[in-house]
């Protein structure tokens, strides 16, 4: 879709964005697999640190739909429109809470010479880029896409990683982190690593994903649970070993003053 065509779209729609999204917007079909177009193109290119989810859900893609109309009603530019539609709700609430105990415990925010990576969300946010693996929106039988069939399995999806995910990772460059939320993602980051578009210092994954259903993972992680205390869905030996190397890749980095 051109950016003469999404701001016409938007700027006349009164369409209020529930399932299904408008047919104008629809990029792929294949199979059971739709991929619409949603404003989540905006590359921060100043950013030092990259978290990195699945694919936007039908919430944030109505949310940042929302919201690039608003701009484009108001007269902003495309590009701006953009922005503030891709800043639209990401990692808020619960989960980015979460994410932020989990970076600042393994000392995240001590690599990037801040406070706390609570700041990547207000006063630090120009350090930080927000992403999916697939930049636009995935539904599988018209739900919410959350990795199956994997991404790396199907033409529609393969070709989001290895044209826009590779292309964010050449733009930001060699001095940019990594945060793959949750395994399936980090498949991805391997799958791109290996042709060489990064370092395996540059990807911090192992880290269990922030969401509210993984709170004993999490806690745990945290050393806030002791092992004794696990319910048989947590294997501590998995986070302990993910723990190792993230905190190994950090001590890398952190030696080779990676920033500077």
């Amino acid at each position: 879709m051109s950016l003469e065509q999404f701001s016409r779209l938007l700027s006349a729609s009164t369409h209020t964005f529930a399932h299904p999204l408008p047919a104008e917007l629809l990029l792929a079909s294949e199979g059971n697999l739709q991929t619409f177009y949603a404003p989540f193109d905006h590359i921060n290119t100043s950013a030092r640190i990259v978290i990195c989810g699945i694919t936007p859900g039908l919430q944030q893609t109505r949310l940042a739909l929302d919201e690039a109309r608003q701009q484009l009603r108001q007269g902003s530019s495309i590009e701006h429109a953009k922005q503030t539609a891709k800043e639209t709700g990401s990692f808020a609430g619960t989960m980015g809470n979460n994410l932020v105990r989990m970076l600042d415990h393994v000392g995240v925010h001590t690599l990037l010479d801040i406070e706390s990576c609570a700041r990547l969300f207000d006063t630090q946010r120009h350090l930080l880029h927000s992403t999916s693996a697939l930049r636009y929106p995935v539904f599988v039988n018209g739900k919410d896409y959350s990795g199956s069939p994997a991404m790396l399995s199907r033409t529609s999806l393969r070709q989001q990683v290895e044209t826009h995910l590779a292309e964010e990772i050449r733009v930001l460059g060699p001095q940019c982190l990594y945060v793959p939320l949750g395994p399936k993602v980090a498949e991805v980051f391997h799958h791109l690593q290996a042709r060489g578009l990064l370092k395996a210092e540059q990807v911090l994954d192992g880290l269990p994903h922030p969401s509210g259903a993984n709170a004993e993972r999490i806690s745990y992680f945290l050393g806030r649970k002791p092992r004794e205390k696990l319910s048989s869905k947590t294997n501590p030996a998995t986070l302990d070993s993910a723990k190792a190397r993230v905190l190994a890749k950090l001590a890398t980095l952190q030696s080779k003053r990676f920033f500077d």
